[in-house]
């Protein structure tokens, strides 16, 4: 086989769902056969006893892999040398294998070498730029994607196209593969430059793409008789707890956070108050500043919500409420909020919540981002590295740089100066208004979204927009935000938190 072979080109991955129905030898030489006859150019094949079975059956290349699960390695594709000389013996023209920097049983190189000798080609599964220029070094013929979101984190939606990119500044010789589940992000794929790209889950998995399905449905379905949810917004100063029927709030409550006291006491003055609205709710929701990961609550930025590190929020509140319970940052749930019920129209949105601090939330092919994604106010290289955006931005900033020019005002009472036509209130103003501007404009080039939305008490203060959209003039137009107000004002958090705790349940 020539590289050449699979330029410009679709490669299958016919890999069923280990221990499936179809995980079969007569199931992956049907799903091979459809696969060339529909116009694949190549295949790839998980282990030696399907590749035997598959390769009478087509003519075109296959890309030979094995897993394994290690004791003492994390790397699964074709950890050892004999594995990759059992795939050629079986018929495999390419052998891929893990290439990441990790503890593994054999060197890239041995495997390179063995697999050379035998006059076939090399396929390195990377999880990164690096591990793709030290797969190169050591004389791999192709670089994939395969493994980028996969070696810890959170496993990401999207392929990784920004890598694609990247790799092929190093070679043309680039495979595209990982979460490709769309012919336009097939498309996107070889746009950003790769030699061939492969689908697998989205045309040989049943599972998979049924479960894609089925959560759409789900969802569409949810949206006509939605359940009711008790939605809460824990914030600095007070906490909002509600109960919400899809975009409609049918009840709701306003307590002090008691900043002191913690999280058990807040859960439990939650509960307290909500017990009249037992048994009317069958779902919670809870939408926290800060960063919530696996049920776990960290703060961020200590001065916004001091909280125990890792405090286990959603165990805590599942025994306190009694009731199934989903946990996310609140301006993650608001962005969810408005991009359901609010200022979105079914595009890639971004949310950005402008107040005490800033915070924000990003929407991706109908899914919200979790985890770190949207705390804008928290980068810092505005400031050289020197403090956080939202410092040199927020309402908070708005006040103390007030208090510092000799006038004793609050956020809010600076935009009354400001629009009375005060200087040193409408330069503070504007200030604020560039620097978000120009964040949102970084976050245009970064992740593209059809609309950025703007809410919180200083991003919906009279005449803040407007300044945003005038530093924005003279920018070309394909660079230029779409900046929306947002809808749902104060309530984009709960509701965005009860349609989330319900498709939860």
């Amino acid at each position: 086989m020539q590289r050449d072979e699979i330029k410009k080109s679709l490669i299958v991955s016919c890999q069923p769902v280990p221990g499936g129905p179809t995980d079969t030898a007569e199931f992956v030489t049907g799903f091979a056969r459809a696969a060339v006859d529909a116009g694949a150019t190549a295949l790839r094949i998980e282990s030696t006893a399907y590749v035997q079975a598959v390769r009478p059956a087509v003519s075109v290349p296959i890309i030979g892999i094995v897993k394994r699960d290690l004791d003492d390695s994390p790397v699964r594709i074709t950890p050892f040398v004999a594995d990759a000389e059992a795939l050629m013996d079986a018929g495999a023209d390419v052998v891929a294998f893990d290439a990441t920097d990790r503890v593994r049983p054999a060197p890239i190189g041995a495997l390179v070498t063995a697999v050379k000798a035998r006059g076939k080609l090399t396929m390195a599964d990377c999880s990164s730029l690096e591990d793709a220029r030290s797969a190169l070094a050591a004389g791999v013929d192709f670089v994939g994607t395969t493994l980028s979101g996969y070696v810890g984190g959170p496993e990401p939606v999207d392929p990784d196209i920004a890598l694609i990119t990247a790799m092929r500044a190093l070679t043309p010789y680039v495979i595209a593969e990982g979460r490709i589940r769309t012919p336009e992000q097939a498309a996107g794929a070889a746009r950003a430059g790769a030699f061939a790209v492969v689908v697998g889950s989205a045309i040989t998995r049943t599972e998979h793409v049924t479960s894609w399905f089925r959560d759409a449905v789900t969802l569409a379905y949810e949206a006509d008789s939605p359940q009711t949810a008790l939605a809460i917004d824990i914030g600095g100063t007070k906490t909002m707890a509600a109960l919400v029927t899809g975009s409609e709030v049918l009840d709701e409550i306003t307590v002090p956070t008691a900043r002191e006291a913690g999280p058990d006491a807040w859960l439990a003055a939650i509960a307290d108050s909500v017990r009249p609205w037992v048994g009317r709710y069958s779902r919670v929701g809870i939408a926290a500043t800060g960063i919530i990961e696996d049920g776990f609550w960290s703060a961020l930025n200590p001065a916004t919500l001091g909280i125990p590190d890792q405090y286990p929020l959603v165990d805590k509140a599942t025994a306190v409420f009694g009731t199934p319970t989903l946990a996310i940052n609140d301006a993650q749930a608001a962005a969810w909020g408005e991009y359901r019920f609010g200022a979105g129209d079914g595009g890639d949105l971004v949310f950005l919540t402008i107040s005490t601090g800033i915070g924000g939330g990003i929407i991706v092919n109908g899914r919200p981002l979790g985890g770190l994604a949207g705390h804008f106010g928290l980068i810092r290289g505005p400031s050289s590295g020197q403090s956080p955006l939202e410092d040199q931005t927020s309402g908070r900033w708005i006040a103390a740089e007030a208090a510092k020019a000799g006038y004793q005002a609050t956020a809010a009472e600076v935009f009354g100066h400001a629009d009375r036509g005060e200087a040193w209130a409408a330069a503070l103003v504007s200030q604020s208004a560039f620097r978000a501007a120009t964040l949102c404009r970084d976050i245009q080039m970064m992740l593209d979204p059809k609309h950025i939305v703007i809410g919180g008490g200083i991003g919906l203060a009279a005449g803040y927009l407007d300044r945003m959209r005038d530093c924005l003039a003279g920018v070309d137009s394909r660079l230029t935000p779409v900046l929306l107000p947002a809808k749902l004002g104060s309530r984009a958090g709960i509701i965005g938190v009860a349609s989330l705790a319900a498709q939860h349940g």
